[in-house]
């Protein structure tokens, strides 16, 4: 890794004073380093622009926001997934708010991440934690993109995964999900899972959507003093009501 701090400080030294310069400057700017977490020319940049550096929650989102972006359109499913998340973190709600912002930072995709990553890399539960939150927000939409696939790897080669795991990690996630309302479901079923007819009009459709996303919501099944488990599966059941009604009004047209 590139501490930019030491490398100036060290080439300034040595301008000055040959050897002991280099060595005292090198010294310097590894304590401006630590105190400013420069550590990569990137972040250095950031400082130069009054940019703030990423902290590891942040980054997480960052990297959330420019997948949904790569898809080409952010959807509902992929800001609700990031809310999810948010959740599951058990974000106060300052930390809510800068993971949002961190969030549409991320769909600019202005931010260089690799040193970021390379850092991760020293903490491998972290860095698991964040590639699997990386295939959740792939595979909100019901599936992943060619270009997001390969951001994904890239990251994870960052943090040293090497490709075929990263894939495998991906493809454990999508085994998971259930596909009753993707566009490998059907129609039918969908209508089913909401408790509406093919005859029901796009309000009706609206508002039962509406009563079984607030009766499963994971932050009111929380609420209740449900278990890891109970929140789990009421964010399972919150996918698909989502998968459901998109799939629903792509076929009626509202």
């Amino acid at each position: 890794m590139l501490w930019p701090g030491t490398l100036i400080g060290a080439g300034a030294g040595f301008f000055i004073a040959s050897i002991p310069g280099a060595m005292l400057g090198a010294l310097l700017g590894q304590a401006l380093d630590r105190r400013l977490q420069l550590h990569s020319w990137a972040h250095l940049l950031e400082r130069i622009g009054a940019r703030p550096v990423l902290r590891n929650d942040e980054l997480l989102f960052v990297l959330l926001g420019r997948l949904a972006k790569s898809a080409g359109r952010v959807t509902d499913r992929h800001i609700e997934q990031a809310r999810l998340e948010m959740r599951q973190l058990d974000m106060a709600p300052a930390a809510q708010k800068r993971a949002i912002a961190a969030f549409n930072r991320g769909k600019s995709g202005s931010d260089s991440l690799r040193g970021y990553l390379l850092r991760l890399k020293a903490q491998p539960h972290a860095a698991e934690g964040v590639l699997r939150a990386c295939w959740r927000m792939i595979l909100a939409d019901g599936q992943a993109a060619p270009q997001q696939r390969e951001l994904v790897v890239l990251w994870g080669g960052w943090l040293g995964w090497p490709r075929q795991r990263v894939l495998a990690l991906g493809g454990e996630h999508g085994a998971r999900q259930k596909p009753l309302a993707t566009r490998s479901g059907t129609y039918q079923q969908s209508l089913m899972l909401l408790g509406v007819s093919d005859a029901s009009d796009p309000e009706q459709i609206k508002r039962a959507y509406r009563r079984l996303l607030s009766r499963h919501h994971p932050d009111k099944v929380a609420g209740t003093g449900a278990g890891p488990a109970q929140v789990r599966e009421a964010t399972e059941k919150t996918r698909e009501l989502h998968q459901a009604y998109a799939l629903i009004r792509e076929r009626r047209g509202f």
